[in-house]
């Protein structure tokens, strides 16, 4: 069933990549294709000793997903597991909760409707209601998936 001997599975990765070392991937993913340091990975995560960097570190090289070159690890493997299957990766390596794609596309589209509005008529009323009220569920989803980011 595997495909090599060196491949580790979609199953163990899943299981591995929680608490501190998937913060540790998201900063790495964040890196904009650089290296990262051990220090600059203890420092940006506020661990208590560079060690515990290392070890997150080479946990996420361990996996399949990073490797270690002279100036520190590289990311080669992206994968979506838990919370990280919520975000959208845009260009510039900025990643943003996909439900923020749709709240801007309802907040947009229930401005331009409100702003072209002639009378308000039951119909109006609703289309602007049920705009408004997706609207609101979209903004909210997307904030409360931001603050679940690692």
């Amino acid at each position: 069933m595997s495909t090599g001997s060196t491949e580790v599975s979609a199953d163990r990765i899943a299981s591995e990549l929680k608490g501190n070392t998937l913060r540790v991937y998201w900063f790495v993913m964040n890196a904009s294709n650089q290296t990262v340091g051990v220090r600059e990975a203890q420092r940006a995560l506020n661990f208590s000793s560079p060690t515990l960097a290392l070890y997150h570190l080479d946990k996420l090289r361990d996996l399949g997903l990073v490797s270690r070159d002279s100036g520190g690890y590289k990311l080669i493997k992206e994968v979506k597991v838990d919370v990280l299957k919520q975000f959208m990766k845009l260009p510039g390596q900025f990643f943003v909760p996909r439900f923020s794609l749709y709240a801007v596309l309802f907040s947009v589209l229930t401005i331009y409707y409100a702003l072209n509005l002639v009378t308000i008529d039951f119909f109006a009323f609703f289309g602007l209601l049920f705009g408004g009220l997706g609207s609101a569920i979209f903004w909210f989803e997307a904030i409360k998936t931001w603050r679940q980011r690692p």
